[in-house]
């Protein structure tokens, strides 16, 4: 069974995960996780990609890794 964006309305397909911490005012957007969580918002990438959060609070978007060894393009 594939997930859905739990934003209201919307049906595509969920590609990440959104996980907040009220206390530390701090907001979270990872891949899709392996299985959805009650505490967790799954959402499509249109709106993980748009996703705005509260003044005062911090949003890490933890989707993209960065590569483990950078590739030299001097010769």
């Amino acid at each position: 069974m594939s997930r859905t964006c739990a934003r209201p309305g919307c049906s595509g397909a969920a590609v990440a995960t959104l996980t907040y911490d009220y206390a530390n005012r701090t907001a979270w957007v990872e891949r899709l996780s392996p299985e959805p969580h009650p505490m967790t918002h799954d959402l499509c990438g249109r709106h993980a990609d748009n996703l705005s959060v509260p003044q005062g609070w911090r949003l890490e978007d933890r989707r993209v890794v960065a590569p483990l060894f950078r590739t030299s393009l001097a010769s």
